[in-house]
């Protein structure tokens, strides 16, 4: 009797998990040898600095895919907390950060209602959402930026913890508690159980409503932190650059990251390896002065490898 050949082909021995990483590590070793300049301590927490913002984005986005939902607000979102907090910076900051994170609040869970409670395509509810809430931001502000000046507030975007970002030890934070969420409570395993099969999950006693319900919250609040900090960082509230394209940029760290996009599995730390992906390839086109439009078409390109690898993982 003939015993059956493993099947060794690169499909079968491929590992989304292991793909991220490698492709980080190559991409870091290649710019240390040919971009001056760039395997330096300061570039390096240049970089970290400039992607931690994406990261509370794409923590947020990696809840949302896993349960096989997608969130196109979360740059708007951004956008609605930066002129709200730069508005009311002047009644102090408590004021402020708790009237932009509640409108950050109002945004998940309007979401949430369409999506979970109204069952409408989330694609297409937070497509709309998207340009609304951007244009919310715009009326609140005038469409005009709003600067101020609070140095207790700019520290969240502009001090340091020793010689450490205090957005990049917040975003560390951040990804810790995601990833613990995820791995080591119910709620993450409940998560991962209705992007897999929602109606089982259901079957299940799961409520999957309610889990749909509140990723979208969190979603919301994660992106209205990245705002937070992003405003901070500016000193100014700009209520028509503030999170543009940052739906793009989260979605693309998570999918590289190894979240299939079909949901059912979630991968925080993938999410983080992918943001940096994103991240070298801007740093070093822009250190070589490459038009940042060709780093536009590196990324793409890496996007559609990652869901042409994931897809040979469902066939």
């Amino acid at each position: 009797m003939k015993s059956k050949k493993p099947d060794l082909s690169w499909r079968t021995l491929w590992n989304p998990n292991f793909g991220a990483p490698a492709a980080l590590l190559i991409l870091y070793v290649a710019n240390a040898v040919f971009t001056p300049r760039f395997a330096t301590v300061s570039n390096t927490l240049n970089m970290l600095l400039q992607v931690s913002t994406t990261m509370f984005v794409a923590v947020g986005m990696t809840f949302v895919i896993a349960s096989r939902g997608i969130d196109l607000t979360v740059g708007s979102t951004m956008a609605l907390v930066s002129v709200i907090v730069a508005l009311l910076i002047k009644y102090g900051i408590a004021v402020a950060i708790s009237f932009a994170l509640c409108a950050a609040l109002l945004v998940g869970l309007f979401n949430g209602f369409l999506i979970s409670h109204l069952k409408l395509d989330a694609l297409i509810t937070t497509l709309a959402a998207l340009i609304m809430w951007r244009g919310v931001a715009q009326v609140i502000g005038d469409g005009k930026l709003v600067p101020f000046a609070h140095p207790t507030f700019e520290a969240l975007g502009k001090g340091y913890l020793g010689s450490i970002p205090i957005q990049v030890v917040i975003a560390g934070v951040v990804i810790a508690g995601a990833f613990f969420c995820i791995h080591s409570t119910l709620f993450g395993r409940q998560i991962v159980a209705v992007g897999g099969n929602e109606e089982a999950a259901r079957l299940a006693g799961i409520r999957a409503g309610r889990v749909k319900y509140i990723v979208y919250v969190i979603s919301a609040l994660l992106a209205g932190f990245a705002g937070l900090v992003e405003t901070a960082r500016l000193g100014m509230g700009d209520p028509s650059k503030v999170g543009v394209n940052a739906e793009f940029d989260a979605i693309a760290a998570v999918v590289v990251g190894g979240t299939p996009f079909s949901g059912g599995r979630a991968n925080i730390l993938g999410t983080v390896v992918g943001a940096l992906i994103m991240q070298v390839i801007s740093t070093s086109f822009n250190m070589l002065l490459i038009p940042f439009t060709w780093s536009l078409v590196l990324k793409s390109v890496i996007i559609l490898f990652a869901i042409f690898l994931q897809r040979t993982q469902e066939v």
